[in-house]
C-alpha cells in the first residue's frame, strides 16, 4: 500500500461513523489469534455492508466466507426486517469457537446460523430464498458458488462478491501456476456475460462485484 493510499483510507476513517467497541475487540483478537488476520474485512467493509442491508432491507442472507465473523456481524447491524437472518458458511472448524464466541457477545446467536464445512457441500442444504449473497470464499470456487446459489437468490436479489481484482492481478499477465487469479479472470468473464444479472464493480479495497438477479 503507497503512502497515499494509507493516508486516504486513514482519511476516509476520520470522516465515517466510528467502530463500535465489540467490533474493534473482535479486529483486535483477529490480529492477535488468527493466521492471516488482513482476510478480516474491516471497518469500512463492515460499514459498506451495513449500510447496503440498510438499503435493501434483506430479510434472508447468505454469506460464503465467515473468517472471525466480522462481516456477518457488521451485515446483521444492519437488519431491521423482523425474523431477518443470516446463513454464513466457514469450512474452518478449528476457528467455530472463536466465530461464536462474538457472535454471543454480539448477542446475535439467534440472528446468525453458522455452517461449517465446505460452502460446495453446504449450499446444496440450504432450503431457502435469499435477499442478499455475499462471497468472500475460496476464489478457485466463485463460479462454483455462483452457479449454486443463482436459483437460490431472488428475483431482484443481490450478489457481492469480494476479492475480484485480486491486487491488480487481474490486469497482469497471468503466471501459469497462478489458480486464483485464473479462476478470478473467468469469474469476471462469466459475469460480464451474464444476462440474467446487471453488475457493476465498486472499486474499493479488492474490488467487489456488485451483482443485481433481474
Amino acid at each position: 500500500m503507497t503512502d497515499f493510499s494509507i493516508d486516504l483510507e486513514q482519511y476516509i476513517l476520520k470522516h465515517i461513523d466510528e467502530e463500535s467497541e465489540l467490533l474493534k475487540e473482535l479486529n483486535r483478537q483477529t490480529h492477535i489469534k488468527m493466521l492471516q488476520p488482513r482476510m478480516l474485512s474491516g471497518h469500512v467493509q463492515g460499514q459498506i455492508l451495513k449500510m447496503i442491508c440498510q438499503m435493501i432491507n434483506p430479510l434472508n442472507i447468505l454469506e460464503i466466507g465467515t473468517f472471525t465473523g466480522y462481516s456477518a456481524i457488521s451485515m446483521a447491524m444492519g437488519l431491521s426486517k423482523e425474523g431477518a437472518h443470516i446463513d454464513t458458511i466457514e469450512v474452518n472448524d478449528e476457528m467455530e469457537a472463536f466465530i461464536r464466541s462474538f457472535f454471543n457477545k454480539a448477542g446475535l446467536q439467534d440472528v446468525i446460523d453458522l455452517h461449517i464445512g465446505r460452502a460446495i457441500d453446504v449450499i446444496p442444504t440450504l432450503n431457502k430464498k435469499y435477499d442478499l449473497i455475499f462471497m468472500d470464499a475460496d476464489k478457485r470456487e466463485y463460479r462454483a458458488y455462483y452457479d449454486l446459489v443463482f436459483d437460490k437468490l431472488n428475483k431482484g436479489g443481490f450478489i457481492l462478491a469480494d476479492n475480484i481484482l485480486w491486487g491488480g492481478k487481474v490486469v497482469q499477465k497471468l503466471q501459469p501456476n497462478d489458480t486464483y487469479t485464473k479462476e478470478i479472470i473467468a469469474f469476471n468473464k462469466m459475469i460480464k456475460e451474464d444476462d440474467r444479472v446487471e453488475k457493476v464493480i465498486l472499486p474499493f479495497r479488492d474490488g467487489i462485484f456488485l451483482i443485481r438477479k433481474k
